[in-house]
């Protein structure tokens, strides 16, 4: 009986190994997952306990809060670097729904009002700031370039590569690929999403995971680093940018512009000021010397005439 049971044991060990090994979350290598019954795992946000839909992708405010996430409370899957802006690293608060909360705040009490896509669109002003709405970010601007070769790639041939990888990794609709430009070396890609069903994936959630895995630094739980093949060649990611295009324009106010402005007024004054000194101070120079030379004259004539 013991034998037999031992057999039945190492079974059922051997057919729950697979199970936890499977309990991952493919989309995020931040998530936090466990079986909590035959056949069912529950995936959360590290720190956060947000769940998570490994299905999709995971939005940008939630990866950049687990980003800011301590290391112990991480383990180890931490990236070597933190989120980096122009305006610094912040925590970001996001809605119930994962998507970004119009107004961000730093520890330091300084608010500013941002899109969907996270980026900051109007000044840095106190915590009595007002941000009435999240402005959707619908277009976004990606530009790449590849890393130099013999023969360059059929323009064809690369429209047709990064469609089905938008599509197969970041779960876009072909849809909102509103053009992909080839001129060697240079790749220009621009996404257009007006509106987001709730089925479909966020343009800004893709343009961040597509940012990560150019960086080396990928999301994805295999943590696979990102290769791109044309028809058999890879297709290597040297630099990359992104622009972001609202539905309506930043809301900055003219206070830089103006202090720029009068920046050069003020220059332009200064040096009109000290030319205008030069000049007098050379003008009486002159007056001087001729009131000297002539006073010289007057005399010598004087003399001329008393003898």
């Amino acid at each position: 009986m013991e034998p037999l049971f031992g057999v039945v044991l190492a079974l059922i060990l051997a057919a729950a190994s697979p199970a936890n090994d499977s309990c991952t979350c493919a989309t995020n290598k931040w998530a936090v997952c466990a079986q909590d019954g035959p056949g069912n795992c529950t995936c959360r946000l590290a720190g956060s306990d947000h769940p998570v839909d490994c299905s999709t992708l995971t939005s940008k405010c939630l990866l950049m809060k687990a980003e800011m996430l301590p290391l112990k409370e991480k383990r180890l899957w931490r990236p070597p670097q933190g989120v980096l802006d122009s305006d610094g690293i912040y925590n970001p608060d996001c809605e119930d729904s994962g998507v970004f909360k119009a107004r961000q705040c730093n520890q330091s009490s300084s608010c500013w009002c941002v899109n969907s896509a996270g980026v900051r669109r109007t000044e840095k002003g106190g915590r009595g700031l007002s941000c009435s709405e999240l402005v959707r970010t619908r277009w976004i601007y990606i530009e790449l370039t590849h890393k130099r070769r013999s023969n360059a790639f059929h323009a064809p041939d690369v429209t047709k590569a990064l469609t089905r990888l938008f599509e197969s990794r970041y779960k876009l609709h072909p849809k909102y690929i509103a053009a992909i430009k080839y001129d060697p070396l240079l790749i220009q890609i621009r996404l257009h999403q007006s509106k987001k069903p709730s089925w479909d994936v966020d343009i800004a959630d893709v343009a961040y995971y597509f940012e990560k895995d150019v960086n080396n630094d990928s999301v994805f739980h295999s943590n696979s680093k990102l290769t791109v093949s044309v028809n058999g060649d890879t297709l290597a990611i040297d630099k990359l940018w992104i622009y972001y295009v609202d539905e309506k324009p930043p809301e900055f106010c003219m206070r830089q512009l103006a202090a720029g402005i009068g920046a050069v007024v003020t220059v332009v004054l200064l040096t009109a000021g000290v030319g205008i000194a030069v000049l007098l101070i050379l003008r009486w120079l002159r007056t001087r010397t001729y009131k000297k030379f002539e006073c010289k004259e007057m005399r010598e004539i004087k003399a001329t005439s008393s003898e």
